[in-house]
């Protein structure tokens, strides 16, 4: 019985970048070919082609490489043969998981010509290790210099991004340089002259859609932009949000401001906000869209209207409740010290939506009269009496917050002690101080995180403490789960996935829900 082979091939930009014309030696069709000959030679059954084009050989998000791994762990085929080993991965974490690790445990054969990197040859396993390494290297290396030539072209004021603000585009005359798009351009001058006249940002998102103005990401896709268009219903609408963020840029006063997010890491695509301080902000490095006496004024109104954030606790439904209409995320409003649920885009626009509306009050009666009615039908509380022993069930579990807190806090005095020692390799020279940086970020992001657990356990442990030295009647606890009075943001996510809103049937107060729930 023959072997079954399967072939992989990638080709990354940088590959073409580096490829004349006339030079087809990187190509796939060229891999494909030098691989099928070889298997070929083997005489080898081949299983399929897997082929990811334009990718790097860091993404793991590769379509066809995962593929290829889903398939190897069903074991449709017995080889996997590439050109060279840094075709499959550059990464020597990857090299070591499935090269070393899980293709032998698979019975899957790994293969690679160029460089004689073979699996089933115990003796060459260094040197496919140190192909892997060379490989790492070569990931960071390329990294860092492309960060370093990024950085310099941010410092010096270059716009380095894929697509221009809206209301500017790329000069086609001078690379990083931006120039006015004067038909956007007006759509901004509008929207600063407005709110200083005193309109609010959902009223001016409103008075542009009722024009039909495409929003900006709608703009681009119009103006043959290869922009991805969201997939949200309403997508092309302006928002509240497109109007504030608008608002208090400074790239529309001249000031070029960059680097508002950071990569984590060369190996992830994966962005998070820098703060301020860390922002690249070079002035007059272009045209204005607005002049600075309008830009003072728009500023001094949205310091005089901006409310302080409150630490309080976080709505009720928040998050859960969604339109019944459009399917958006319904936002909370206050009136008369009643709390109520709205869809946005009930004003951001004519027939956006009907306007699903109810207050917080309503929906938690509504809630809490379903879920004793799930109780009524579902649970035999006598039956639920017996089978409980709470005092012994909540001793179980003071023993198991108990140790679950001790687990963490050793954890938090290894990360601790950790964090120092990092500090102590920098100082002495061994460790870079990016390098340093980013182990001790991770170390403290991980020891904060279980941190903040150990506090919501003894807050838990206080509780259940507390419900220990009570004592009570089993029916009483019971009831305080099963048929609540009133509902805890606790209960809500544990119970509920979320909630569809509708609107208010005419001539009644009622107004349809339909609750998703969790179990």
């Amino acid at each position: 019985m023959s072997m079954k082979v399967a072939l992989y091939c990638r080709l990354s930009e940088e590959d073409r970048n580096k490829q004349s014309e006339a030079d087809d030696s990187g190509s796939i069709q060229n891999q494909k070919s030098m691989l099928l000959q070889y298997a070929m030679e083997q005489g080898w059954e081949l299983y399929n082609i897997y082929s990811d084009d334009d990718y790097a050989g860091a993404d793991r998000r590769r379509p066809e490489f995962n593929r290829l791994l889903n398939d190897a762990e069903q074991h449709r085929f017995d080889i996997i043969l590439c050109k060279t080993q840094s075709r499959f991965t550059r990464e020597l974490e990857l090299v070591e998981k499935y090269i070393h690790g899980l293709f032998p445990l698979w019975g899957i054969r790994f293969i690679s010509i160029i460089d004689n990197a073979d699996t089933a040859n115990r003796g060459n396993k260094k040197s496919r290790q140190i192909n892997g390494l060379v490989n790492e290297w070569y990931l960071e290396d390329m990294s860092e210099n492309i960060r370093s030539v990024l950085t310099n072209r941010r410092v010096n004021g270059f716009h380095i991004g894929a697509f221009a603000l809206y209301g500017y585009k790329k000069d086609p005359d001078r690379k990083g340089h931006l120039i006015i798009d004067g038909e956007a351009a007006a759509v901004v001058r509008e929207v600063f002259t407005l709110f200083s006249q005193g309109y609010g940002k959902t009223a001016i998102a409103r008075m542009l859609n009722d024009r039909g103005i495409p929003n900006p990401t709608e703009y681009k896709r119009l103006h043959g932009l290869r922009y991805r268009q969201p997939q949200n219903r309403n997508s092309t609408l302006w928002k509240y949000a497109a109007i504030s963020s608008m608002l208090v840029n400074e790239i529309y006063i001249g000031n070029m401001v960059q680097g508002k997010y950071g990569s984590v890491s060369y190996k992830t695509r994966q962005n998070r906000p820098r703060p301020k301080s860390e922002w690249y902000i070079v002035e007059g490095t272009h045209e204005p869209i607005i002049d600075r006496g309008l830009w003072e004024r728009v500023q001094s109104l949205i310091s005089r209207k901006a409310r302080p954030f409150t630490t309080g606790a976080i709505g009720l439904f928040a998050g859960k409740a969604r339109c019944a209409n459009c399917g958006y995320t319904m936002r909370s409003s206050k009136n008369h010290d009643r709390h109520y649920l709205k869809c946005s885009n009930r004003h951001v626009a004519k027939d956006a939506c009907v306007g699903s509306f109810i207050s917080v009050d309503k929906l938690e009666q509504l809630v809490i009269d379903e879920l004793n009615h799930l109780t009524a039908e579902f649970l035999d509380r006598d039956q639920l009496e017996q089978n409980i022993e709470f005092c012994d069930n909540l001793q179980e579990q003071k023993a198991r917050l108990l140790s679950s807190i001790a687990v963490c806090e050793k954890r938090i005095g290894e990360y601790s002690k950790g964090i120092r020692e990092l500090y102590m390799d920098k100082v002495k020279g061994l460790l870079s101080e990016s390098d340093y940086v980013e182990m001790s970020e991770d170390f403290t992001t991980e020891r904060d995180r279980l941190m903040r657990i150990v506090a919501d356990g003894e807050e838990q442990l206080s509780e259940i403490e507390g419900k220990i030295a009570a004592g009570g009647n089993p029916r009483d606890l019971i009831g305080q789960y099963t048929t609540p009075e009133r509902l805890t943001r606790e209960m809500v996510e544990a119970l509920i996935d979320y909630v569809c809103v509708g609107k208010r049937i005419p001539g009644t107060k009622d107004v349809p829900i339909e609750i998703h729930w969790s179990f």
